[in-house]
């Protein structure tokens, strides 16, 4: 009976390697795609991230002194013209076509010396939005790994279920090869053996169903990853999704306090709004201002066969030092708004933290029971092929119906795809809790 054990276990491997194969319909080699390759790709070619990276670096370009005010701004203005007259009178000086020309040249250069550290705070709110954008890029960068670590997974579980689908093919032709015998040495009726073909149908379709989920999960992987063949197949170094049993809650919640995205964003929305306050304030400054430039005017004036030139070359500089001293308390108004946001901005991180700790308890809570659910189903998966194998053995010597297999066969199969689920929904709460604590990169 062992021997026949292993021989039916033997041909399980074999029918599911060919499963896998004709399931990939690969006609020649193809490259393997990993985890990490997956992520690269994607983060190289997803088009959101190319837009996101855009904006990061529009943001960066604003980041400088002269977008702040801090350098002086120097402007040319040129001219160059004429006049054609006609003088006619009773006087000696009368003449025709008497042309008057002029021209000017003029460089002028304006610096701000103090405007109440307005300007050193626009350079500081302008390095804090470059630094919001960041943060932005970073979030959609996690989000964008977290869906390629889970689409990946699924893909896996997609492939173990298939797997699983053959099995039960198998095991069902074996029934109907039992059947058959049986039936053609009279200890089974014909009723027995269509039976069994029905179960046979039923298995098949489900196995080819299971490849339409398959595709669909390539494609998506596909999509993600912006390949120019969204059709292409892709196969998975992994067999088997690993799962991260270490992780540790309060471990977790340090990281996360230190590292989550989404409270570093809501820390910087909380700073620039601070430092939107104290550009308000700082109206309430004298500012002063320097100006210096150099003026060139030339004019010719012509009448009759005379002509005059005049050319001056003129330097001007100067220094304006001047105070709001009252504009309607709009500047009160704005600065109590600004209070008033900035309570809002506190209030906001708070919602924002207290939420995130929700998610990673509630998260943590899951990851932790589905782990304990991983072991029991283990544990029912060996149960249920070893009372298959004895049920199959009591079906060939005629001693158990053929419903009462088909309920150990369902039951063997219900444990694989419960165990499957379970693995999926494991590594989901795993790469969630990674990313709420500021880990998802650890899958590059």
């Amino acid at each position: 009976m062992q021997l026949k054990l292993n021989l039916l276990k033997n041909k399980k491997h074999l029918v599911l390697f060919v499963a896998i194969i004709c399931m990939l319909n690969v006609a020649h080699a193809q490259e393997v795609y990993d985890l990490n390759r997956c992520i690269t790709n994607g983060l190289e070619q997803n088009f959101s991230i190319k837009v996101i990276r855009n904006q990061q670096d529009i943001a960066k370009n604003n980041y400088t002194r002269g977008s702040a005010g801090m350098l002086p701004h120097i402007s040319s203005v040129n001219q160059i013209g004429g006049t054609l007259n006609s003088i006619n009178n009773e006087s000696p000086t009368s003449a025709n076509g008497t042309h008057n020309t002029y021209a000017s040249a003029g460089v002028d250069l304006g610096m701000t010396i103090f405007k109440g550290f307005f300007v050193q705070r626009t350079y500081q709110k302008l390095g804090q939005l470059s630094n919001l954008q960041g943060l932005t890029t970073q979030m959609s960068v996690e989000n964008l790994v977290a869906k390629i670590t889970s689409e990946y997974n699924y893909y896996i579980q997609q492939i173990a279920q298939y797997q699983t689908l053959a099995y039960a093919v198998m095991l069902s032709r074996e029934r109907v090869r039992i059947d058959e015998q049986r039936y053609l040495l009279g200890s089974a009726s014909k009723v027995e053996l269509l039976q069994s073909k029905v179960y046979l149908n039923s298995d098949s379709s489900r196995y080819s169903k299971q490849n339409e989920l398959i595709r669909s999960s390539q494609i998506r992987l596909n999509q993600l990853m912006a390949s120019e063949n969204l059709g292409q197949h892709v196969i998975p170094a992994d067999s088997l999704i690993h799962i991260n049993e270490t992780l540790k809650y309060e471990d977790l919640l340090s990281q996360t306090l230190e590292l989550n995205t989404a409270l570093q964003i809501a820390t910087t929305n909380q700073e620039i709004t601070e430092t939107d306050y104290k550009l308000i304030a700082s109206r309430a400054y004298p500012y002063l201002t320097f100006k210096t430039g150099y003026d060139y005017n030339y004019r010719g004036t012509q009448t009759g066969s005379t002509t005059q030139n005049n050319t001056n070359g003129i330097v001007n500089y100067g220094l304006t030092l001047g105070v709001d001293l009252f504009d309607g308390f709009n500047r009160k108004r704005e600065k109590t708004n600004a209070l008033i946001e900035l309570e809002n901005k506190k209030l906001k991180y708070s919602e924002v933290e207290q939420a995130v700790k929700s998610d990673l308890l509630t998260i943590f809570y899951a990851y932790e029971n589905n782990i304990r659910l991983l072991r029991l189903e283990e544990q029912n998966l060996e149960v249920a092929r070893e009372n298959l194998e004895i049920a199959l053995e009591r079906y060939k010597l005629g001693s158990l119906s053929g419903l009462e297999l088909r309920e150990v066969q369902k039951s063997l199969l219900d444990a694989e795809e419960r165990l499957i689920s379970v693995k999926y929904l494991t590594k989901l709460a795993e790469i969630s809790l990674l990313q709420i604590s500021g880990n998802i990169m650890d899958y590059l």
